[in-house]
């Protein structure tokens, strides 16, 4: 399929997966990842990322809906989708007395068109360790040898579950610029991640999961607009919140007072800040701790998802009353 010249790479369509039991862990979600783009699964624990994205490694059969991965089902034309594809699971499980140079030479010998695997171990900042064994390696060279694995057969479509997990701030600022310059070459990336910062950073578009289903897609930029902007600062001497221009007028939705601090809630945050300001300045007076901000993609997950457990608390609630 082809979208304002952007090819769609995935494509996910009313996708379900029940556990036994009758569990249903994904409810029925849809979306696209176009090609060349960074995409991440958000969501807390449970939220159906980790089900969804081993549905579309064809890992397991959906239980109703539809994928495809470079125009294939994932699950019945495995051999068509696996040597186009790299993937990074949560855990590894590798031969702990194996070295981690026999270990990618291993792996090599699975994949077809392997990269020399000591150019994957470069990639990755491991070609110190070739001849560590597995079980000597801490938690972040473990993952770091996992993407390495996932990397030996050059990708079109990679999927990468939590990355960064277990590496220091160093390492993973290096996976972070490692994986933009991947998609800078063309190759697809479909993420899970419990670091929003990552995600911030990374991702050119992202989905928030909550309970099974998708409670909002877009942009990051898109994503947190939806939660409001931040002002605070310090009231100066002698002056009360009554003494401000009518905040309404400044496009302020709400404000809390803590002693001499005043927070501002806004959607409109030029305007408020240009307000508040010109308003200082004109009353010669200076706005001490002055901070201004946009919201975060941290507050906006967090009110996505306070906001879609009450939607769901309120079914529930609905439900029990018709009964």
């Amino acid at each position: 399929m082809e979208t304002n010249g952007h090819e769609h790479v995935i494509e996910v369509t009313d996708l379900r997966r029940v556990y036994g039991g009758g569990f249903e862990a994904v409810r029925g979600i849809t979306f696209s990842v176009r090609r060349g783009e960074i995409f991440a699964l958000l969501g807390t624990n449970g939220a159906g990322k980790t089900s969804t994205v081993e549905l579309l490694e064809g890992l397991a059969e959906p239980a109703g809906g539809r994928v495809r991965v470079l125009g294939h089902d994932p699950y019945t034309d495995r051999a068509a989708v696996r040597p186009r594809t790299g993937v990074m699971l949560q855990e590894g499980g590798f031969p702990s007395e194996l070295t981690v140079a026999e270990t990618a030479r291993m792996w090599a010998g699975c994949v077809s068109g392997a990269r020399p695997p000591a150019e994957v171990l470069a990639l990755v900042g491991l070609e110190a360790k070739a001849g560590t064994r597995v079980k000597q390696l801490s938690g972040g060279q473990r993952r770091r040898l996992d993407l390495a694995l996932a990397l030996l057969g050059d990708p079109e479509v990679l999927f990468l579950d939590e990355p960064s997990t277990g590496l220091d701030a160093e390492g993973r600022r290096a996976t972070w610029e490692l994986v933009s310059a991947l998609r800078d070459g063309g190759t697809t990336v479909l993420l899970t991640t419990h670091y929003l910062e990552e995600a911030e950073n990374l991702a050119d578009r992202l989905a928030i999961m909550h309970e099974g289903r998708i409670a909002t897609t877009g942009t990051p930029a898109e994503v947190t607009a939806a939660e409001p902007s931040r002002i605070s600062f310090e009231l100066p001497d002698g002056y009360f919140v009554g003494d401000l221009p009518p905040l309404g007028e400044l496009g302020v939705t709400g404000h809390e007072t803590d002693g001499r601090t005043v927070r501002l809630r806004t959607r409109e945050l030029q305007r408020t800040a240009t307000g508040l300001l010109m308003w200082a300045a004109q009353a010669r007076v200076e706005l001490r701790r002055l901070d201004v901000r946009s919201a975060s993609l941290e507050e906006a997950f967090l009110g996505i998802a306070r906001k879609a457990s009450a939607e769901q608390a309120g079914k529930r609630t609905a439900k029990e009353c018709a009964a």
